[in-house]
């Protein structure tokens, strides 16, 4: 079971990437092997669809996701809907159209949203369930909204507010059930046991 989690600002050790971590944390206790490109890592060139070869950080992205059952995304809110650095690192899952499946077909995706004031959680957790769906994942039914006005974070990554925490652990956790369930129902199909 391997999860990917995608997620931050251009701020090491952002709200969003804390909540991000505590997430992953709850998907490792459950039994999977993790993997996480924070914010920095995210600073990818603008996609570009005509360009074939892209920049190793994307291609080792790309690479992640392609072999992972789940992916849980954290974005800040920005404006009322996700920054525009996570949206740019989500458009580089158009170099899955042709692989069987496409795009992330069958694998759950967990969202996060951390922003300052309920209204952009609100809205931005919205914008990236559509994108999750219009890239034929399957949103998890809970998707975390941390309003970072009323929720810290302490340098070690522990969170201050049990609600929120609960939340994050939540959606690890669903993550990685799915996948478990999903990986289940493809063996028994194939009539493997």
């Amino acid at each position: 079971m391997f999860i990917v989690g995608i997620g931050g600002t251009t701020r090491p050790g952002s709200t969003t990437e804390r909540a991000l971590q505590v997430a992953l944390a709850a998907a490792a206790a459950s039994g999977a092997e993790t993997a996480m490109i924070g914010g920095t890592e995210l600073q990818l060139p603008m996609y570009d669809p005509a360009v074939p070869v892209h920049a190793p950080a994307a291609e080792h992205m790309v690479a992640l996701i392609r072999r992972c059952h789940g992916l849980i995304i954290a974005s800040p809110g920005y404006h009322g809907t996700m920054s525009g650095m996570i949206k740019n690192a989500m458009d580089y899952i158009e170099a899955l159209r042709q692989d069987t499946p496409p795009y992330l077909e069958g694998r759950a995706v967990g969202c996060i949203v951390c922003a300052h004031g309920w209204q952009a959680t609100g809205t931005t957790l919205v914008a990236l369930r559509t994108m999750v769906h219009s890239l034929r994942g399957w949103p998890t039914p809970l998707g975390a909204a941390i309003n970072s006005a009323q929720t810290s974070f302490s340098e070690d990554g522990a969170c201050d507010d049990a609600g929120a925490r609960q939340q994050l652990q939540i959606v690890g956790r669903q993550v990685v059930d799915f996948a478990r369930w999903r990986l289940s129902s493809l063996v028994m199909a194939s009539g493997v046991r």
